[in-house]
């Protein structure tokens, strides 16, 4: 593998620890990755928050969409809420990976956060995962009153491929005009396909993620019908970056790492936004990859988990929806 003249030192170090995940190989790659995401939960403390499974109807006679369902104890009066988005590439990882994220916003914050199942692709290609994110959506804030939370203060947010089916599923609300979603909170998304940025043609093999697997990702999300980059036919609800109005979204935190494929793709959607009149907060993190979060004990990380939360905070507590 290359060597990184940036890369943080304390990242550096935990490389030799951490997974290499191969979408050429995804039955491999999804094993890989739900073994070290059951290592990371084994011992989970649930102490403060409360968790319960919900049942959304799935868009147009699709499947119904769990969510995992995490409140605060003690609290009183509707609460804000975060629609949550887990990562994998669109092809890997379960909702149940995010659950320490979903506990410490639910414990430190006390939001609610929704944290959906959506279906993977291959096997459920575009638009069958990002119609289950806008699904869950609806239920959310048709269901707010028995569910207690505020629905004028929904957010929508990812990590990852996360990221980027939640900035699909904001710019779905935008255009159905049912949920105003208050708050847009896209870590490190995957958001473009055409696979052109500065960052994206550069970084063939950083840690955990780079292009290899970026190409395969797109390919197994846009299915069969993709005809690669320069396919006209690719929905902005699947590839945001190929929205050419982003008006009228709601206020976002965005977050990159340096040393990530994504990286570009995501500064250049914030700088969009910020040139459609939305409010942006943009951290781009120094000597980072993409998954270095996982290195949770890095000062770097410890520092990007705290903005998150500062973000949210913000975001949900002091903005009003956008109509």
């Amino acid at each position: 593998m290359t060597t990184f003249p940036t890369l943080d030192p304390e990242l550096a170090a935990a490389l030799t620890m951490l997974p290499k995940v191969d979408f050429a190989d995804l039955p491999n790659a999804r094993a890989t990755y739900d073994a070290l995401i059951g290592a990371m939960l084994a011992d989970l403390s649930f102490d403060g928050v409360s968790l319960r499974e919900l049942s959304a109807p799935g868009l147009d006679g699709d499947p119904e969409v769990t969510i995992r369902f995490f409140t605060p104890d003690n609290t009183a009066g509707p609460v804000p809420v975060l629609l949550w988005i887990h990562g994998g590439g669109f092809a890997i990882g379960t909702a149940e990976s995010s659950d320490p994220f979903c506990v410490e916003v639910a414990r430190e914050l006390g939001f609610a956060v929704a944290n959906e199942e959506y279906r993977l692709a291959p096997e459920t290609s575009f638009p069958g995962p990002v119609n289950d994110c806008y699904a869950a959506l609806l239920y959310i804030h048709a269901h707010a009153e028995e569910l207690g939370v505020d629905p004028s203060r929904i957010a929508v947010g990812g990590q990852s491929a996360g990221g980027g089916l939640a900035a699909g599923t904001v710019l779905k609300a935008r255009d159905e005009g049912v949920v105003p979603v208050a708050f847009q909170f896209l870590e490190i998304p995957e958001l473009d396909d055409r696979l052109a940025t500065v960052s994206m043609t550069n970084f063939v093999d950083t840690p955990l993620w780079h292009r290899p697997n970026a190409i395969l990702s797109w390919k197994y999300y846009l299915g069969e019908s993709y005809s690669g980059p320069e396919d006209p036919d690719v929905s902005i609800y699947a590839a945001p970056s190929r929205a050419t109005d982003l008006t009228g979204l709601p206020p976002t935190y965005l977050s990159t790492m340096e040393l990530d494929p994504l990286r570009d793709e995501g500064i250049e959607y914030a700088l969009r936004l910020l040139q459609a009149g939305v409010s942006v907060e943009l951290h781009s993190f120094p000597g980072t990859f993409h998954g270095s979060a996982l290195v949770a004990t890095a000062a770097v990380s410890e520092r990007g988990a705290a903005e998150a939360l500062t973000a949210l905070r913000r975001g949900l507590r002091s903005l009003s929806p956008v109509s």
